[in-house]
């Protein structure tokens, strides 16, 4: 007998190096995408604690470990187990004995192949998807709506699959690759497949990290649905997260199950062979619990549906309507029930086998419930809603849905905060005088005559100072300005930031160097008030150039402005490194340009050689290992851009599209405290946002055209423009939302109490927030359902005529005094219109200062009395032939007029109209205030400055020359 010595050796063969190469292959991967894991959240950490919300990063990434750990492990472990399962129960032998039973047993090759090919089809769809989705998922905590796919299959998931390919027809190719690999490799492709499924499972779990927290804990509303009688909490928190696992387990059991018996159908050659003798009783049985287990998934589906009622478009109103109450509810309960009965057959058909004895009974009761189940679906989803709907609703609408539009409007009030709203009557009495005038001087003195757009216009031509600076966006605001003798003033004004665009330097001059080293900030702002122009008619400025040279004692005691530079802005989209051995750009100085270095406090450390790797594979930026001009006091400063700052920080929030700059010293103990010294080395400038707390899943609200239908300004939040601290202030505690959040994060969310009073002097209703409240109130105001159901007294926001175009009037700032009040405040105005005609019918006034702040008022004209509104004015305007001809003569002289925002102005009991009138050169656009157009009652004055057409129009025995008086012909207003 030979020893072991003896035998020849013998070389692995083909299957035991396949198997092996796939093992290390394996390893590879593995090895790679836990490096890129592990540097991922070490370079996210370091990120958080510079800012300080190292917690906050370790709450969430708990979170989402545990989500996606058990996610993955979950599907692996169950899809694996039954795919391995699948393997032993598969037959081994490799052909079929040609005989005249087996020739009639089970199906022949013609049904046998499309069979094959459409669970292999199915199985390659599944693998594509998730192999996308989990590339496009990976680093993202984006929260995007759950992916559509792999739901149970239905005609809307099969139309998204082929619009995809046809959009897409290059990934047809790989679909059939991967096709024809699974349908030769069935084993191979199931395994790939359950690897991608279980990775894209867990990723697309782990980023809804911002559902699952607060489902844990969630805080109620104190508020039941009427239908269900459940909290509303349950469908802001509860309901999110068990959509979310039925979307998991519906996909992880659909795939399983068609990988599974796609196994059976192709192992032993069969295709070869061109006969399936069909299942044996244990792939049977393995079969039956996977079908139970997709199908209790399936009546979970149909058990949550009866809550989509709730946010059903089908009635003359948003939410569940009469016929969804009447038909759809019990036919989604119905197939709920249904489908748990063939979830009890196919356990039993697993548990107690194939019984001769029983097999007649059980087959018939199967087929049976599953007819009914086809026969309930089709006619319970579509024949019988549309019949009910056609000859029970309809010929008595009003009745049926009565109950269902007093939900509809009661739950759109509160989710809108419109139920807060106080409503006051208006009744113009027209009395304005000259004595009326001064006592509201303040009001008067801050009348906006300089629009965004032509101001921005103006800077980048006079203050944009280089190239590379660029004025974004200006944003309207208050300061105080104190006087010498102590006294203060209220002023509006236009703030403008004067940030780095590094995408504006010549392309000779774009080298890296200068894109991470040097150009890593802008440098200041301007300031302007609204109300008055310079010589010329450009624009006024409080403080303007690169020197900041305050226009008079009183800007230069009440702003202050030490060194404004701006690290944290809205056009900062680069990362930049500071402290290095290249001098930073601070501004350019009368003969040569200012250096600086970065002293603030912000930034990640990059003095050791690990940090400067980590952040090179990070950022994709290899140059960072290379480079000699690091030293040990370098600092990264990325996600510098405001807006992803503060969402990397708060994904769960969502942020307002308009952030605005406030300068103001943080230590001051009110807005109009001048005793602190200003600190000539110091910054203070900030940013504020306005943060909302949003949701979808508010019973019965319409939503409007928005993608939410629940919304609360809940948050504001402070961006140091230096530093690049970022603060959280709740401004309306009385949320549950924000207050759930607010257990979850109670260092990171501070009352609004603990905001510095130079900053609070600042905050301001949003306007974006007022534009969706404003805009529901056009339909929303009315309470009464039969005039809501006739839509007797729907309203619109007005037009207006802005630089020959006709557009939208939005909410406004004003600084005005609101009826039956003492004092002057800041306000965001919006006026509307009945829908079928122009004339005004009501305002709605939403409050900014002190203790007021958020408080609405709705000022209601009376409806016998014509009120002017803006497109009547505007009508007249351009009808009058003097003031036409002027604006003609302006046009052709190679020069452009433009109209801008109409602004209606309530003084006292009185509505005052003004409109600024632009002129810009069609060659080189810089716009100036050629004229103030000023309407009161029938009278309309235009005039160099507002004053003047102010006199014109009250005391016209002292206006000047220049100054157009016109009478309105009050029948052309109509």
């Amino acid at each position: 007998m030979a020893t072991l010595q003896d035998r020849p050796l013998q070389g692995a063969t083909p299957r035991q190096s396949a198997r092996a190469s796939w093992t290390w292959g394996l390893i590879a991967i593995a090895l790679f995408l836990s490096v890129d894991i592990l540097t991922y959240f070490a370079a996210e950490g370091l990120w958080f604690r510079s800012v300080n919300y190292l917690d906050v990063f370790w709450l969430r990434l708990r979170t989402q470990v545990v989500l996606g750990t058990m996610t993955f492990l979950g599907s692996l472990l169950f899809a694996g187990l039954n795919l391995w399962r699948a393997r032993q129960l598969s037959f081994d032998d490799y052909c079929i004995v040609p005989s005249a039973e087996n020739r009639r047993r089970g199906i022949g090759l013609g049904r046998l192949l499309p069979l094959a090919m459409g669970l292999a089809l199915l199985l390659s769809v599944s693998l594509l998807y998730h192999g996308q989705l989990a590339l496009t998922r990976w680093h993202s905590i984006a929260a995007d709506p759950l992916p559509t796919l792999p739901l149970w299959l239905n005609v809307d998931t099969g139309w998204r699959i082929i619009q995809q390919l046809m959009a897409q027809p290059w990934q047809l190719g790989p679909l059939m690759v991967i096709m024809l690999g699974v349908m030769i490799y069935p084993g191979v492709g199931s395994a790939i497949a359950t690897l991608l499924l279980s990775l894209s499972f867990s990723l697309v779990l782990s980023s809804k990290w911002s559902r699952v927290l607060p489902a844990l804990n969630p805080t109620s509303f104190e508020q039941s649905d009427p239908l269900f009688n459940n909290d509303i909490s349950f469908y802001i928190f509860r309901l999110p997260v068990l959509e979310l696992a039925e979307f998991w387990l519906s996909g992880l059991f659909l795939f399983t199950l068609v990988a599974v018996a796609l196994i059976y159908l192709l192992a032993g050659k069969r295709l070869s062979q061109g006969r399936f003798l069909g299942f044996s009783a244990r792939q049977q049985r393995h079969l039956y619990i996977l079908t139970g287990l997709l199908l209790l998934t399936t009546s979970i589906n149909h058990w949550l549906n009866r809550y989509e009622l709730l946010y059903s478009r089908q009635g003359v109103t948003y939410g569940a309507s009469y016929t969804d109450v009447m038909v759809d509810l019990p036919v989604q309960t119905a197939l709920s029930i249904i489908t748990l009965s063939l979830v009890v057959i196919a356990f039993s058909r697993y548990l107690f086998g194939f019984a001769k004895h029983r097999s007649r009974l059980r087959v018939p009761s199967f087929a049976i419930l599953i007819a009914t189940y086809l026969t309930v679906a089709l006619l319970g989803e579509t024949l019988a809603p549309w019949l009910v709907q056609r000859l029970v609703v309809q010929p008595n609408e009003f009745q049926r849905e009565r109950p269902y539009i007093e939900r509809s409007i009661a739950f759109t009030r509160d989710a809108f905060n419109l139920t807060d709203i106080q409503e006051e009557s208006f009744n113009p009495q027209n009395n304005l005088t000259v004595e009326k005038l001064n006592n509201n001087d303040l009001t008067v003195r801050n009348i906006r005559v300089w629009d965004t757009r032509p101001l921005l216009e103006s800077n980048r031509q006079l203050q944009q100072i280089r190239l590379y600076y660029e004025f974004f966006d200006a944003d309207v605001d208050r300061y105080t300005l104190t006087k010498s003798d102590g006294t203060t003033e209220r002023r509006q004004v236009l703030i403008s930031a004067r940030e780095l665009n590094y995408e504006q330097l010549e392309d000779t001059a774009q080298t890296w160097v200068n894109r991470h080293l040097s150009y890593t900030h802008g440098y200041g702002f301007t300031m302007s008030p609204v109300n008055t122009a310079a010589i010329g008619g450009l624009p006024d400025y409080f403080i303007k150039d690169i020197a900041h040279v305050p226009s008079n004692e009183d800007v230069a005691r009440s702003i202050p402005i030490g060194q404004p530079r701006i690290y944290f802005g809205e056009l900062t989209n680069n990362y930049v490194m500071t402290g290095t051995r290249v001098p930073e750009l601070d501004y350019p100085g009368e003969n040569d340009n200012v250096y600086t270095t970065y002293a603030g406090t912000g930034g990640i450390s990059l003095g050791a050689w690990w940090q400067r790797l980590l952040y090179s594979k990070h950022l994709s930026d290899w140059q960072m290992l290379f480079t000699n001009d690091f030293t040990a006091d370098t600092k990264l400063l990325f996600r510098r851009n405001i807006q992803e700052r503060v969402k990397e920080i708060a994904p769960f929030l969502q942020f307002d599209g308009d952030p605005y700059l406030v300068v103001a010293d943080a230590n001051a103990q009110a807005a109009s405290d001048t005793s602190n010294p200003i600190d000539p080395e110091g910054s203070y400038l900030y940013w504020i946002i306005d943060a909302y707390t949003t949701s979808d899943r508010y019973p019965y609200s319409d939503p409007g055209g928005q993608p939410f239908n629940y919304i609360r300004n809940s948050i504001k939040v402070v961006v140091d423009a230096f530093n690049g601290s970022v603060s959280f202030y709740v401004a309306d505690a009385t949320d549950p939302i924000i207050q759930t959040w607010a257990e979850l994060f109670p260092k990171m969310l501070q009352p609004l109490e603990s905001m510095p009073p130079a900053l609070v002097a600042h905050i301001r209703y949003p306007e974006d927030y007022s534009l969706v409240q404003s805009n529901q109130l056009l339909v929303y105001h009315m309470t009464n359902p039969r005039i809501f159901y006739n839509r007797e007294d729907t309203w619109r926001a007005p037009n207006e005529i802005y630089a020959n175009e006709s557009q939208v009037v939005e909410p406004y700032y004003l600084i005005m005094k609101l009826p039956k009040e003492a004092e002057e405040e800041f306000v965001l105005l919006r006026p509307f219109t009945p829908s079928q005609r122009n004339n005004l019918i009501a305002w709605l006034a939403s409050r900014s200062d002190g203790n007021q702040y958020g408080r609405m008022l709705l000022y209601r004209f009376p409806k016998q009395e014509l009120v002017y509104g803006p497109e009547q004015i505007e009508a007249r305007i351009n009808q009058d032939p003097e003031i036409s001809q002027r604006i003609s003569l302006w046009n052709t002289q190679g020069s452009r007029a433009n109209q801008g925002n109409l602004l209606v102005i309530p003084i006292e009991e009185s509505l005052l109209y003004v409109e600024p009138l632009y002129l810009e050169a069609e060659q080189n656009r810089l716009p100036i205030l050629a004229r103030v157009i000023v309407a009161y009652q029938n009278r309309i004055a235009m005039a160099e400055t507002l004053e003047q057409s102010l006199q014109a129009i009250f005391n016209p025995q002292r206006s000047g020359g220049s100054t157009i008086l016109r009478d309105l012909n009050a029948e052309l207003l109509n």
